[in-house]
């Protein structure tokens, strides 16, 4: 009965003063809202490169040969030699550059990747229709080409562009295969890109020998040891050259995005939650006047019989309800930026209802805790002092 009594006056109270009470509310709805849409775009956008690194494969290896003219460069032969590692399952090495694709009166800027057919098992590359490119295309050096759903849609529109003749910086190649729409990636749009055989694209784009190769394992468990292996073949090639080259394993970044993701998330909820200890110093200040202002009725109320336990609960109470409904505002406000945001950008959003649990009973302990000075204040009041109070 006595809590009850309690609620109901310290709702009357808060009640009373709307817009005071919001402005008191205004902290926590701020803090509790920021935690949650902060928090919820961090996680988005973790998941979002996480899945990127995850297409790559997790048993994947990249070689980038960053090093400058032939001596810092390999050969289409040496390239292909690289699978006779111990552990390595699939070499795919790649020439690329960016031409002018044109078809009648349609044309665009497009990437060119000259390959090999192990491309097709290696970077789990299909076609859709048609087929893909062959060995016999890179012996005889054909001038045929796979080409990307969006470049095909861009280019031929709603035609079948297989069995169609592409002009790729003037020359002309026909296109034998159609390739699956494979959205995008860490590296760009999969779909706006043409692939045409290696030997191909050694001349057609002028290139110096083989820069990039895609290496499988035969596990994921023995990636580490096979990048290992790779990397003192390399070595020996370069000369134990400083910056010579690269080698990029999913695995190591995949653990590196988790790590920073996390230390990110744990950061924008601290600065959020600054907010929320503002918002706790907004409820103490405003409660400390609300107690000033109504000494008076705390010394009548004490003077009738009301201990110093009511007179505590009551103005608890007041500090609870006020930062709990903040706490709650807070949260559908959260929710809202956090659709807002999913709905009307790019960017990935996933909401943590760990953390939106977590901020709503923080806002309630920050309630409790600035509320309690107040509320001792208003039950340490001796009757008689207070009665004088005007």
């Amino acid at each position: 009965m006595m809590l009850f009594q309690s609620m109901k006056m310290a709702m009357k109270s808060i009640l009373s003063s709307k817009i005071r009470s919001f402005l008191t509310m205004l902290g926590i709805i701020i803090g509790v809202s920021s935690v949650i849409a902060l928090v919820s775009i961090g996680q988005g956008t973790t998941s979002q490169i996480t899945e990127s690194l995850n297409s790559l494969g997790t048993n994947q290896l990249t070689v980038n040969i960053t090093g400058r003219g032939a001596t810092t460069s390999l050969t289409y032969e040496e390239a292909l030699a690289l699978g006779e590692i111990e552990g390595v399952d699939g070499v795919s090495p790649v020439i690329s550059g960016n031409v002018t694709a044109k078809k009648g009166t349609e044309n665009t800027t497009v990437s060119v990747e000259g390959i090999t057919p192990s491309y097709e098992t290696v970077q789990d590359f299909h076609v859709q229709s048609g087929r893909f490119l062959l060995d016999i295309d890179t012996e005889y050096r054909q001038k045929v080409a796979l080409i990307g759903s969006d470049t095909a849609e861009t280019l031929f529109g709603t035609e079948d562009p297989v069995g169609q003749n592409v002009q790729l910086n003037g020359r002309s190649f026909k296109i034998v295969g159609l390739l699956e729409s494979k959205g995008s990636s860490l590296g760009g749009s999969n779909d706006e890109k043409i692939l045409i055989p290696i030997s191909t694209a050694e001349r057609f784009l002028q290139s110096k020998g083989v820069r990039s190769i895609t290496v499988t394992t035969d596990s994921a468990d023995i990636v580490t040891d096979v990048k290992a292996r790779l990397e003192a073949s390399l070595d020996k090639k370069f000369n134990y050259a400083d910056n010579s080259y690269s080698v990029f394993d999913s695995q190591e970044m995949l653990e590196t995005v988790s790590e920073t993701s996390d230390t990110l998330s744990m950061a924008l909820a601290g600065i959020a939650g600054i907010s929320l200890l503002v918002g706790g110093i907004g409820i103490m200040n405003i409660m400390i006047v609300s107690v000033n202002e109504r000494t008076r009725e705390i010394g009548i109320r004490k003077a009738i019989g009301a201990k110093k336990l009511n007179i505590l609960l009551q103005f608890m109470i007041e500090s609870v309800v006020l930062s709990g409904f903040g706490g709650l505002i807070g949260v559908g406000l959260g929710l809202f930026i956090s659709w807002a945001v999913g709905h009307y950008s790019t960017m990935n959003v996933a909401t943590d209802w760990n953390m939106v649990a977590i901020s709503f009973i923080f806002s309630l302990f920050i309630g409790v805790v600035f509320g309690m000075m107040p509320a001792n204040k208003a039950a340490r009041m001796r009757p008689i002092n207070a009665l004088r109070n005007d």
